[in-house]
């Protein structure tokens, strides 16, 4: 799975790039490929007996790699830095070293993504309130 996310390091720097950006390149075919590599982490993962918050942990992980990904070129940077596999390889890793641990610490990351995903509805929805009080002032 590191060849996936970190397969050549820049030189001169602590930077490394991997397939998943390159493979990304290709539109539409790249990012799928991309999914289905890490959707076999998520499969290991499963098969080991993540809990649930860990799973969804990593398929937001997943989930948030192929749809930014997706969005050409600023996606194929974005794959570049957040490393989904890697990222999905060390919350197994940690739930294997440390499964309570681990299975709380995903609890919470869930919890601030769902208050966060619910802030930003809420100003989503004050703004397009704002926005049609405006529209109905112009017209009356």
């Amino acid at each position: 799975m590191r060849v996936w996310d970190e397969a050549v390091r820049v030189p001169g720097t602590r930077f490394a790039v991997g397939l998943d950006p390159l493979v990304g390149l290709v539109p539409g075919l790249g990012d799928a490929l991309g999914a289905l590599v890490a959707g076999s982490v998520l499969f290991a993962a499963l098969r080991a007996g993540v809990p649930a918050a860990v799973a969804v942990r990593m398929l937001l992980n997943i989930a948030l790699d192929a749809s930014v990904g997706a969005i050409p070129v600023a996606g194929d940077l974005f794959d570049a830095g957040f490393r989904a596999n890697a990222r999905n390889v060390t919350l197994l890793e940690h739930w294997l070293a440390d499964p309570a641990h681990a299975a709380r610490g995903s609890r919470v990351a869930l919890a601030a993504v769902a208050v966060a995903a619910l802030a930003l509805l809420a100003a989503l929805a004050y703004g397009l309130v704002w926005i049609g009080r405006a529209v109905l002032r112009l017209l009356a």
